[in-house]
């Protein structure tokens, strides 16, 4: 058997369906088809349940398909090895990131990345959390940047930064007097949240379990997936909401003036550069890690904080 083979097994076993598998990885169905048939004869077994649809893996076709993964993966590892001893980084490296940090963090180094490792073709997507373990798992992302930790066992996690979350209080409110606040402060029924799937709302929900409020203030119940949309409608008079610390950056002064910072331990969401265990393309993991702690860290300098699981907890 062949590695390219193996590699038309875990296309049809992730896409459960032949003629879609062909056309992911460039061939024809027949010959996709021919070539797995091979295998199968080969081994004297079914990988495939070819009577369901979609089509499903066998028990053996199960054991095949996690030890395909391995085998693929260590045979990726052989041009790592053969760049990192020439000291070469470029390549496809894809890289997802979470919508709450991508529109923050990536104008702050993709410019300079791009410059200092011009060899690197760099594909990013904003993917939620959920979205980026699944693709690391599949071997569909090389890395991603996103809050953590996540208890993934078959994920590493290296922290980039400490994002504290920040206030937004409209004037008037009960706190809007206060230079800082504390998490007693909030009522849980009065934050404007994001909609779910965003790990910063979770994390939101998180800090705030023990205040779950019984307002009746607001006969109306909104999840936006925009930090713009929950600001304005704070403006209005319809609640308060939590930014991210980097976002607050590039508000208005206005806006900036219905910021209140917690009071210490400040709460804080982590943000880590995630990828498999694996190791592959580690290197230019690496080069990513430096340029991006590189321009954080004149940009966040909190130090006593508390960090808030991006985990909803039951």
């Amino acid at each position: 058997m062949t590695i390219t083979q193996l590699q038309y097994v875990l296309a049809v076993a992730e896409h459960k369906n032949f003629t879609l598998a062909a056309e992911k990885c460039f061939v024809t169905q027949p010959t996709l088809s021919m070539q797995i048939q091979k295998i199968e004869e080969e081994l004297g077994i079914q990988i495939f349940d070819r009577t369901k649809k979609p089509i499903q893996l066998t028990e053996i076709g199960l054991k095949i398909v996690n030890q395909s993964k391995n085998i693929v993966n260590e045979a990726n590892r052989i041009q790592d090895i053969v760049d990192q001893q020439k000291g070469f980084i470029g390549g496809e490296f894809r890289l997802g990131i979470i919508p709450t940090v991508m529109p923050t963090l990536l104008p702050m180094f993709l410019n300079n990345f791009i410059k200092k490792y011009p060899k690197v073709n760099l594909i990013i997507e904003e993917l939620n959390t959920d979205e980026i373990i699944v693709k690391l798992k599949n071997g569909h992302l090389d890395a991603a940047i996103a809050a953590t930790p996540l208890e993934e066992e078959k994920i590493k996690e290296i922290v980039l930064f400490y994002e504290p979350f920040v206030a937004y209080i409209p004037e008037g409110h009960s706190v809007f007097d206060k230079k800082e606040i504390e998490v007693s402060d909030l009522n849980l029924d009065e934050i404007l949240l994001l909609q779910d799937g965003h790990c910063f709302r979770d994390g939101i929900l998180n800090l705030c379990k023990n205040n779950p409020g019984n307002s009746d203030k607001f006969n109306f119940h909104i999840e936006s997936g925009s930090f713009e949309t929950l600001i304005k409608l704070a403006d209005e008079g319809l609640g308060t909401t939590l930014l991210p610390y980097l976002h607050t950056l590039d508000l208005k002064d206005k806006d900036k003036a219905k910021l209140r910072q917690f009071k210490d331990p400040k709460p804080a969401r982590e943000v880590s550069l995630i990828y498999p265990k694996n190791e592959l393309k580690i290197h230019i993991i690496d080069a990513l890690r430096h340029v991006i702690s590189g321009v954080v860290r004149g940009a966040i300098a909190f130090q006593d904080i508390q960090i808030i699981s991006p985990i909803q907890k039951k």
